[in-house]
């Protein structure tokens, strides 16, 4: 089985690689490579969208590999091949989003990517650093993860989805803010997992196994 993490530029990709490797290797679930290729993607078993950065740009970034997000959406949408989105990885699954103009989106969960409205004023928005999940639905991406379990976040906007049912966890941050989304054979992580300790590997080592 082969893991692929998409790189189209989008931010430093080797704490991520490291520790899907690592997981890979305590589970047995194959190889993890980090690739731009898009015959990478289409042989893919499993595939990585991570992201940092704007969501027009890394947008823009992606689909200017050229045959990147073709082969993307074939294994994803068409192979149903298990996805797994981290940060603006996540967020790019919406309709659309509204950082600086307004960017279509891959339109794969239904909602709006919009900036973070805090009703705390003491509140700063990028939200940064380490808050409590609070979970919605059982996945089995979360098994062994619990209400109150620790994840660590970055980020000024927030995906929220038309249908409740996409949103599997939430953080209080000035009010709900989405952490995690999905559907059938995807999963957005708003949060970065490699850096989220225990919980963080958890979710890593369950996609890897997940068999949607």
């Amino acid at each position: 089985m082969t893991t692929v993490l998409i790189d189209y530029e989008s931010g430093n990709l080797h704490s991520a690689e490291k520790a899907f490797q690592r997981m890979a290797r305590n589970a047995g679930t194959g190889e993890v490579i980090v690739s731009a290729l898009p015959e990478d993607v289409a042989r893919a078993d499993r595939v990585v969208l991570p992201g940092d950065g704007a969501f027009p740009a890394c947008l823009r970034g992606l689909k200017a590999c050229d045959g990147l997000f073709e082969a993307l959406d074939e294994a994803v949408r068409h192979r149903a091949v298990p996805f797994m989105g981290i940060c603006i990885g996540m967020q790019m699954l919406a309709t659309t989003g509204h950082e600086y103009e307004q960017t279509p989106g891959f339109d794969w969960i239904g909602g709006d990517v919009e900036r973070i409205v805090l009703s705390d004023p003491t509140l700063k928005v990028p939200h940064m650093g380490w808050n409590d999940l609070v979970i919605d639905h059982p996945h089995p991406v979360l098994e062994g993860v619990a209400t109150g379990d620790h994840a660590y976040f970055v980020h000024s906007f927030q995906f929220h989805v038309s249908d409740p049912a996409s949103r599997l966890a939430y953080v209080d941050y000035g009010g709900e803010v989405t952490a995690m989304v999905a559907r059938d054979n995807m999963v957005g992580l708003q949060f970065h997992p490699e850096k989220s300790q225990a919980a963080g590997l958890r979710m890593i080592g369950n996609f890897l196994g997940w068999a949607p």
